[in-house]
C-alpha cells in the first residue's frame, strides 16, 4: 500500500516525521520514523534516511507500507550454513524480503547480509556481495551469494547455464496421481493482477519434476526439484496440477487444514548441489527444515 503526500506553502521547513502525522493521524511519529529507518519513505522517487528532513512545498513523498512487522531482521550465525572467502550460503527464515522492496531496505536478506559481512574496523569497506538467486519472502531455506569479485562471474554462470541442483519441499493439498511426475509448460505474468501462468505462445520454459514422499490427512508432502528457475515456477505448476501449496492463497492454496491454521506458503528451498566457482569442488548443502513447517507436517500425522 501506497500513501502519498504533497506538502503545501505552510508546510514548508517542517520535519517530515512531524508532517506526516499531522496530515494523516494514521501514522504515529514513533511508527513513521521506523517506516523511515527501514527506507519506506520516498521523497521525490529517492528512498529518504533522515527523520529530521525538511519537507518543501510541492514535493512528492510516498510512503510506502507493505502490513508486515516494523523489526529489522538481522541473520546470526546459525543462518550460515557455508562460508568461506568467495561464498557464503543463508538459510533464509519465513517472512523476509530476499532484496530491497519499495517498503524496505533494512531487514532485507540483502542488507542483513551485508551488515552481517561488514568489517567493523573498516565500515567504510562494503563487501562485494552478488545475488545469483531468490526466494520469494514466504519461502524459506538455502540462498547462495558470491563475496568476492573472483567468485560472481563464475557462480552466476553455474546458475545460468543449469550446473546446479535445486530441491524444495513442498505440502499440497491432495494427493497427485502418480508418485512422481514432470511439468512443463511456458509461463508469463498475467498483467490484471500481476500473477504467473501457464501460455501457450510468448512465455519462458518452465520445468518442474515432483516425488512424492509421504501422504498425511488428504495433503502430500513433495519433494521438488526445478530444471529452470522462474518467478513462482512450483507455486503456479503445483496449481495447476491440481495440488496448490498450503497457505499460498494468492494462488488457490489453503489457509487452513481441517482446525489447523497454515500461516504461510509451504514451501523451502532444501538442497542446493553446485560447483565452487573458484575451487571447482561440488558443493552439497541443506537448509534444515524449519520449525513452522515442522509443526504443521506433525500435526496432520
Amino acid at each position: 500500500m501506497v500513501f502519498r503526500f504533497v506538502p503545501q506553502k505552510e508546510h514548508t521547513g517542517q520535519r517530515i516525521d512531524q508532517f506526516i502525522p499531522v496530515i494523516d493521524p494514521s501514522f504515529s511519529r514513533s511508527k513513521i520514523r521506523k517506516i523511515i529507518d527501514i527506507g519506506g519513505v520516498h521523497v521525490g522517487g529517492r528512498r529518504l534516511r533522515k527523520c529530521s528532513y525538511p519537507v518543501q512545498a510541492g514535493e512528492r513523498i510516498e510512503v510506502h507500507v507493505d502490513g508486515r512487522p516494523l523489526e529489522i531482521f538481522s541473520l546470526t550465525p546459525e543462518n550460515i550454513i557455508y562460508q568461506d572467502p568467495y561464498i557464503v550460503v543463508i538459510e533464509k527464515p519465513p517472512g523476509v524480503e530476499t532484496q530491497p522492496t519499495p517498503a524496505r531496505y533494512k531487514g532485507t536478506l540483502y542488507e542483513a547480509l551485508l551488515r552481517y559481512l561488514a568489517n567493523p574496523f573498516r565500515p567504510q569497506d562494503t563487501p562485494e556481495l552478488g545475488m545469483v538467486q531468490r526466494l520469494d519472502r514466504d519461502t524459506s531455506g538455502i540462498l547462495v551469494f558470491s563475496t568476492h569479485a573472483r567468485s560472481h562471474k563464475n557462480l552466476t554462470h553455474s546458475f545460468a547455464s543449469h550446473q546446479v541442483e535445486k530441491r524444495y519441499l513442498a505440502l499440497v493439498s491432495g494427493r497427485p496421481e502418480k508418485e512422481h511426475g514432470e511439468i512443463h509448460s511456458f509461463l508469463a505474468r498475467r498483467r490484471s493482477d500481476n500473477r504467473m501462468k501457464s501460455v501457450e505462445r510468448g512465455g519462458k520454459e518452465a520445468i518442474t519434476r515432483y516425488r512424492v514422499l509421504q501422504t498425511i490427512s488428504g495433503c502430500s508432502l513433495l519433494e521438488v526439484e526445478i530444471l529452470t528457475g522462474r518467478s513462482h515456477q512450483i507455486r503456479v505448476h503445483l496449481t495447476e496440477a491440481g495440488h496448490p501449496l498450503l497457505g499460498d492463497t494468492r494462488y488457490g492454496g489453503l489457509d487452513h487444514v481441517e482446525s489447523l491454521s497454515v500461516g504461510r506458503q509451504m514451501l523451502h528451498a532444501w538442497k542446493i548441489v553446485f560447483p565452487h566457482p573458484v575451487y571447482g569442488d561440488v558443493k552439497v548443502l541443506e537448509a534444515p527444515v524449519p520449525s513452522d513447517m515442522k509443526r504443521v507436517v506433525e500435526e496432520l500425522s
